[in-house]
């Protein structure tokens, strides 16, 4: 009762940009999360309905975090379709060397590039390896710039030819008394810290990472022996000789001697003697979405740019094609502001009504079932994997992007509603306690699936 008499009483308080109310469970889920209900962005349209059922400060410019990665997922799609391929050329040169030829695919593992270097059936090179990764131009961001933890696997830069996205992934084990830390790819010599006995907690934190640009990540504190086995990845600190260093190991792995010297050089003019495919723009649309990828999405971006006719893309050049894309579809009021293609950034704006607007146009799209598969299913898979009760009817049945930064939260996609009605949902939240207003989405999504309910009834 509470609850309800704070709510009624902050009603009062709500801007009148709506026709309709917002929900009273979406009242006090704010209430009690302390965020005004300026802060929040709302547009709920049933797919059959010619306007929305409830738009809240829909045409306000906010800031949308990786709902961003929808606006190039659909890009993507509408431009090269889901069956397209990243494909990288491979060739054994004259001079008893290897030359490839990068061209942005998002998966080129050890795994893969150890199984192609095995195929080509060679034992030996005598001659320079070449890469070439001209099809992208490098940008001006810095891993360090949005967040100033430059290790961190979401702030590694793209490239043409990214192998293992530029990462190590480092595994502790409990071994007695001590915690043995050993890498992979084996980039580093093993290291080890002392075990600690008492809970685990932060163990990260216990482990005094000292990771400099330039220099090899060192491990300088302790491990609590109650974590047992963690994994910790992490963007190699020099990411220039990356590529190269990764190859060498693996030609070493591959059991192929190799003398000579790595170079950044375009690749031949003649014919591949051959092509290692990757994945389908569909598959890496599910990687990306799935887990919200920043670094598939800006290789997705970079990609499409260049498909669409933009040589050799920065991603700069990219957020402007995106941009233009994205205008041509929903509108410049309020006028967008695209950055990259993950969301990663402080300066992105995008109305709630246009991301609604670019869902209902791709609803009547070919690729639309490749778009929804690729997004997490509240309560089941991907960033909605946890907690499936708090997503009440809605479980097992929205198909959402999440959108995370330190001041952001938002929550867009499809609902399929128990009765059958479809709904596009887009919600976003910009305030400083942005991350105490995650309930305040669920209350919306719940409403949703329950068909939207007129008036101030809790669902």
């Amino acid at each position: 009762m509470r609850s309800l008499v704070l709510a009624l009483g902050f009603a009062l308080t709500l801007p009148l940009q709506a026709a309709e109310p917002l929900p009273l469970s979406v009242q006090v889920a704010l209430q009690q999360a302390q965020v005004d209900a300026g802060s929040l962005g709302l547009v709920v349209q049933a797919l059959d309905e010619a306007r929305p059922r409830l738009a809240w400060r829909a045409d306000s410019a906010m800031n949308p975090a990786s709902l961003t990665k929808l606006v190039t997922s659909m890009a993507a799609l509408d431009t090269l379709g889901p069956a397209w391929q990243w494909q990288t050329p491979v060739w054994l040169t004259e001079d008893g060397g290897l030359a490839l030829q990068g061209s942005g695919d998002p998966r080129l593992t050890p795994e893969r590039l150890w199984a192609g270097l095995k195929r080509l059936g060679v034992t030996e090179l005598r001659g320079p390896l070449r890469l070439d990764r001209s099809a992208f131009s490098p940008g001006t961001v810095d891993p360090a710039d949005f967040d100033g933890e430059p290790w961190r696997p979401g702030n590694v830069q793209p490239e043409a030819l990214l192998l293992n996205g530029k990462l190590v992934r480092y595994t502790v084990r409990v071994d007695g008394a001590l915690a043995r830390i050993s890498a992979d790819p084996a980039l580093d010599p093993p290291q080890q810290v002392p075990a600690t006995p008492g809970a685990c907690g932060d163990w990260r934190g216990a482990l005094k990472l000292q990771w400099t640009a330039g220099q090899r990540p060192r491990f300088g504190g302790s491990f609590p022996a109650a974590c047992g086995e963690q994994v910790w990845p992490l963007a190699d600190p020099e990411p220039a000789s990356y590529s190269a260093r990764l190859l060498a190991l693996t030609l070493r792995e591959a059991g192929i001697a190799w003398r000579g010297e790595v170079v950044d050089a375009p690749a031949p003019r003649t014919p591949p003697t051959a092509i290692w495919p990757g994945p389908t723009l569909a598959e890496a649309l599910r990687d990306m979405n799935k887990a919200s990828n920043n670094l598939i999405a800006e290789q997705m971006l970079l990609s499409t740019a260049r498909a669409a006719g933009v040589p050799a893309p920065s991603p700069e050049a990219a957020a402007v094609w995106l941009q233009a894309w994205l205008e041509a579809r929903a509108g410049t009021a309020p006028p967008p502001r695209i950055v990259n293609g993950s969301g990663l950034a402080r300066e992105t704006q995008l109305s709630p009504a246009q991301l609604a607007e670019l869902l209902r146009w791709a609803w009547g799209q070919p690729w639309m079932p490749e778009l929804l598969s690729s997004l997490p299913l509240a309560g089941l898979d991907g960033t909605l994997s946890r907690q499936p009760a708090r997503f009440g009817a809605a479980a097992g049945r929205a198909h959402l992007k999440t959108g995370t930064l330190r001041d952001v939260v938002a929550l867009a996609g499809i609902v399929d509603a128990p009765s059958g009605r479809r709904w596009v949902m887009v919600a976003i939240i910009n305030h400083p306690q942005a991350q105490a207003a995650r309930p305040v989405l669920e209350a919306v999504l719940r409403w949703v699936a329950q068909d939207a309910p007129p008036g101030r009834t809790a669902p």
